[in-house]
């Protein structure tokens, strides 16, 4: 078992974000995280990563209590996290910000092989400016190659889809569908996007704070989303 959530509890303003939360994630899984706005989504990965602390209850990283732990604490030990809107750098470029994140110096070559894996014509990219002349779609790839690079335990995204064109996002999904071969670990995404439900392993439905049902992506949508006739379950 990778990470363990017993019995989290989340407040604001008297009312209940999350409400007694417990969850197990496995090592090597892709997961995802859907449920109406307003369940609580958001807040639970914040809680995993440390950018919230639960009002109550625990979070455990491979058998070690690390609820009290800070972001940059958690990051060493192997969660990662990215967000909806990836950070842009001005003044930093592709191969810069791939040399941080892999915490070594690298070849322009071995960058290039790294892009490539995401979908992007390396060279075109390996010398850009992480800055607004790359599309949210380009911005979310280099992304994801970033922390490809870290070599994560847990890597969660936040609802990777926002702010991207449809042409985006379908190149998105094929990254997404090779994301065992770039990122060993484990991935925890939320997401509303149906593509993206059903290429994960395992799907967790929420509602008003709680877990509401976990299970394959097949059976959970199909008994949550198929009577609307509006959701295709992927053959």
């Amino acid at each position: 078992m990778l990470l363990e959530l017993e019995n989290i509890c989340f407040e604001r303003e008297n009312k209940k974000i999350l409400d007694h939360i417990n969850l197990k994630l496995d090592i090597g899984k892709f997961i995802a995280i859907t449920g109406p706005n307003g369940s609580g989504k958001s807040t639970l990965v914040k809680i995993i990563m440390g950018i919230e602390k639960p009002d109550f209850g625990k979070v455990i990283l491979d058998g070690q209590d690390i609820t009290e732990l800070n972001i940059d604490e958690r990051a060493n030990l192997g969660i990662s996290f990215a967000f909806q809107q990836p950070v842009k750098f001005k003044g930093i470029t592709v191969y810069d910000l791939l040399k941080i994140a892999g915490k070594k110096d690298m070849t322009k070559i071995e960058a290039c092989e790294v892009l490539s894996k995401v979908g992007l014509c390396a060279k075109e990219y390996v010398d850009r400016e992480v800055n607004n002349s790359l599309s949210g779609g380009e911005l979310k790839r280099i992304e994801i190659a970033t922390v490809a690079l870290r070599g994560a335990k847990l890597t969660i995204f936040d609802e990777p889809e926002a702010g991207i064109d449809l042409w985006s996002f379908t190149n998105l999904i094929d990254v997404f569908e090779k994301m065992g071969e770039l990122i060993k670990g484990t991935t925890l995404i939320i997401s509303h996007q149906e593509k993206i439900l059903n290429i994960a392993d395992e799907v967790i439905l929420m509602k008003a704070g709680k877990i509401e049902e976990i299970g394959e992506s097949r059976e959970i949508l199909g008994k949550t989303f198929a009577k609307t006739g509006c959701y295709k379950i992927k053959q």
